[in-house]
């Protein structure tokens, strides 16, 4: 069966639904999207390498050529849920508006693959001195588990990867990590005319997130990166909930909170450093105090300025590397040897938004920037 045209394959990725969602009702399984790309791919001679992640979930890893280096080109094949009432046009079908190519998932990401796909094709008969590896993850748009697979298995991958995110066609070798946390405090109720009856969770809370601002002030003091829009760590009290009526002593509260750290900024050490902070309170208070991770989070990502990837990116693209404030797989790929940079063509502005696209005029740029990275790492 003869390979699809570029438009024609971005079409078949954009109409496969592949939706990683936190609610279990909205989520399902990226297998059709891997089984499109290992169809393709393998037709072009890749050794195509499925492996099941969880039920319904699949990373894809499709290599051309052998050896210990060459280039990674990574992406993740699911989308974020979508509200179809929004869009002015099926969110499930490719559709050309104003010199843009709208579709759910054209601009964060599965186009990526496409484009991919375009700029390695004229190449395959010519001798690789280096491996090429296509890498499709799942579930990046929630918890990650495709690249935390990746790296449990532990598996080298190659010299240097380029994740396909949304970034302008502007190379990014930094990012901010993401946590996303919950205190839990299970304090007891009690009739609220005589405070001896209970033990307030509110009351902890209070001074809980007390402790919480007082870090927060601590590390905007303590860390800065100007390569950032916001060049400080950031702490976001989300959500609270707690109590049930104004005369009962409040027995159970948690709050939600979200903490963006700088590179440099070890998650597990911060952690440590909140639970340093929450068992005096719990014995002040004598209440029980839970500390936990939403999700698994994702750390903060740097590669060196001086990397041999950075400077051909920026060779290639003519623009500095830059910081963005959004996550990605970046810090995975890096932890399994790879020099690692981001770097896509869509628009971060307008990814998880009804009416998704991606400019034209970036499509044959970034196949050429593509074909010219192929052609350093694997050809000469």
């Amino acid at each position: 069966m003869p390979l699809p045209s570029m438009k024609e394959q971005f079409a078949a990725l954009i109409a496969t639904p592949s939706v990683s969602c936190t609610q279990p009702y909205l989520d399902q399984s990226n297998r059709g999207v891997i089984d499109l790309l290992a169809t393709w791919l393998s037709g072009l001679g890749f050794n195509c390498d499925i492996q099941q992640v969880s039920p319904g979930k699949f990373n894809l890893l499709a290599t051309f050529g052998s050896g210990p280096g060459g280039l990674v080109l990574a992406g993740h094949s699911d989308t974020v849920p979508y509200d179809e009432a929004l869009w002015q046009t099926d969110p499930l079908k490719l559709t050309e508006v104003d010199n843009r190519w709208v579709g759910l998932g054209s601009c964060d990401m599965k186009g990526f693959f496409a484009l991919v796909i375009e700029a390695v094709r004229p190449l395959l008969d010519q001798p690789f001195k280096q491996p090429l590896l296509i890498l499709a993850t799942c579930d990046e748009e929630t918890s990650m588990a495709g690249a935390r697979a990746l790296v449990e298995a532990g598996r080298p991958l190659g010299r240097a990867a380029v994740i396909g995110e949304p970034t302008g066609l502007k190379p990014i070798r930094m990012h901010k990590g993401v946590m996303m946390e919950r205190i839990e405090i299970l304090g007891r109720s009690g009739h609220s005319s005589d405070p001896s009856l209970g033990h307030s969770a509110l009351d902890a809370m209070h001074d809980v997130i007390s402790e919480l601002k007082g870090l927060r002030q601590q590390w905007l003091n303590e860390y800065r990166n100007p390569q950032f829009s916001v060049p400080q760590p950031t702490l976001n009290f989300g959500c609270i909930h707690g109590g049930d009526n104004p005369n009962r002593i409040c027995g159970q509260c948690s709050l939600e909170f979200d903490l963006r750290p700088l590179p440099g900024m070890d998650p597990n050490e911060l952690r440590a450093i909140i639970r340093g902070k929450l068992q005096p309170l719990a014995e002040r208070h004598q209440v029980k105090i839970d500390f936990a991770p939403i999700a698994g989070g994702v750390p903060p990502f740097e590669q060196d300025a001086d990397a041999e990837l950075v400077r051909v990116a920026e060779r290639l693209t003519g623009h500095r590397a830059q910081a963005v404030a959004f996550g990605t797989e970046a810090p995975y790929l890096q932890q399994l040897g790879c020099e690692t940079l981001v770097l896509g063509p869509g628009d971060i502005a307008c990814a998880h938004q009804p009416g998704e696209y991606l400019e034209m005029s970036r499509l044959q740029p970034t196949v050429r920037l593509l074909t010219q990275l192929v052609e350093h790492y694997c050809l000469k």
